[in-house]
């Protein structure tokens, strides 16, 4: 009874302005409560850009999670509470920390209102969740663009495999199950074990790799190696996943970026930009359509090899070509190698079979290469990053770039002309040492 009257005492005491945000505001009096409850919690430095832009939109997800599920979302001021920071191994701002029990997971997704309370929601709950009617299947599909079912009995190899890369995976994708016989009425498929995913209005079931499955057959028979078997059932059925986790056209933005670069596939990306209010003009529209006609006519071929998308932001595939791009364009990244491939044609002037023939060129290995992971690739790319946060850092401030960068310039320019000087004024004096000494000897 004393201890609950005691935690409720510092609960009251770690709120700040709660009546005028809703937000908790935490302070170091949280560290002895963060394996209390659940928790989604902020960490920012008052002075950080991109936390004041996430500060509205951090607002509306506390609106929305609020009386939904029992989370408490909070920030911390990292710049008062540095021991709070160190306990969390904080190294950039924004951070967002879900923290569940001894456990604790960092958002890598766009900050949006969305994203950000999806992400709660996947980890408020267990790692797999139950279907358990047609009800629960539409839920599941209006909360999230794809998912993962295990459909039969929660037994076996197959199970436990997939219960434990819903777990490690649980941030980032919904993972559920559902009895054979109600799975059957959402796939349209007689099974009485199966996993698929339900993305772009289809579903698409998990076949054991082949090759694998071959060598789980050859150390079956020469040394029954049951527990190395699973561990390569497991690889094939995580190496799917990640393969599959995207819908087969997906907005690029650099919170899905490095998501992407886990597919493995070649990633083919339409270069676009888009305004303040997230639009593109008429022709980049066209362009945009173009690519998707040319995944929907040739999708059983590309399907395995390629993830097709876009993005609209132009500075991405900047960064990855090292080069300032036209837009619109098209860029193939290689997500193994991070090599690229840029088209021969003017991207405005390509057409279907133009860029049909640009695909099947990159995978018959003809098409020219750019980039990698060689040692001067990566001076270059170094060189090319520090140029261009420069420059970005010029246009968006040149006066506090022009004082961060003048002051050790000056200072350095100051103790080289110090030095100059003190050679040429030790010059003269010995001159006129030695003229002195040329008139005492004459004398």
């Amino acid at each position: 009874m004393l201890k609950s009257v005691f935690l409720g005492l510092i609960a009251s005491m770690v709120v700040f302005n709660l009546v005028e945000t809703k937000v908790l505001e935490l302070s170091d009096r949280f560290l002895p409560l963060r394996h209390e409850g659940l928790w989604l919690v902020m960490f920012y430095a008052p002075w950080c850009g991109h936390c004041k832009k996430l500060e509205p939109i951090w607002k509306h997800v506390d609106q929305s999670l609020a009386g939904k599920i029992p989370i408490r979302v909070g920030r911390i001021d990292c710049t008062r509470f540095t021991s709070v920071a160190t306990e969390f191994s904080i190294k950039g701002f924004p951070t967002i920390l879900f923290l569940k029990g001894e456990s604790s997971y960092q958002y890598e997704g766009d900050r949006t209102r969305d994203d950000i309370v999806n992400f709660a929601l996947r980890l408020v709950g267990p790692s797999v969740n139950k279907i358990e009617s047609k009800e629960d299947f539409e839920i599941a599909k209006g909360r999230s663009e794809l998912f993962f079912v295990f459909a039969g009995e929660m037994a076996g190899r197959e199970w436990e495999n997939f219960e434990k890369i819903a777990t490690n995976l649980q941030q980032h994708e919904s993972f559920y199950h559902a009895e054979a016989e109600l799975a059957q009425e959402f796939s349209g498929h007689k099974e009485t074990q199966s996993i698929r995913i339900y993305k772009d209005s289809s579903s698409f079931k998990f076949e054991e790799n082949s090759e694998i499955a071959e060598e789980r057959a050859e150390r079956d028979l020469s040394n029954d190696d049951t527990v190395v078997v699973s561990e390569n059932i497991t690889e094939s059925l995580h190496h799917w996943v990640l393969r599959e986790r995207f819908p087969r056209f997906v907005k690029v933005t650099r919170g899905r970026f490095s998501q992407l670069m886990s597919t493995k596939k070649l990633l083919v990306m339409a270069v676009l930009e888009e305004n303040k209010l997230d639009e593109i003009t008429p022709d980049m529209e066209a362009f945009r359509a173009m690519l998707h006609s040319v995944m929907d006519n040739h999708i059983d071929r590309y399907r395995p090899h390629y993830q097709f998308g876009w993005t609209g932001s132009p500075d991405l595939a900047n960064s990855v070509a090292m080069d300032t791009l036209t837009i619109p364009h098209l860029m193939v990244i290689n997500t193994t190698s991070y090599q690229h491939y840029l088209p021969d044609d003017e991207p405005t002037k390509m057409t279907p079979e133009a860029v049909t023939l640009f695909l099947d060129s990159i995978l018959e290995g003809d098409a020219p290469v750019y980039g990698g992971f060689s040692y001067t690739v990566r001076l270059y790319r170094a060189y090319y990053e520090a140029k261009t946060n420069l420059s970005e850092m010029w246009k968006g401030n040149p006066a506090l770039i022009a004082v961060v960068f003048g002051l050790p310039m000056g200072f350095f320019a100051l103790i080289c002309y110090s030095i100059c000087c003190a050679d040429i004024m030790d010059a003269d004096d010995e001159d006129d040492d030695d003229l002195n000494y040329a008139h005492e000897k004459t004398d």
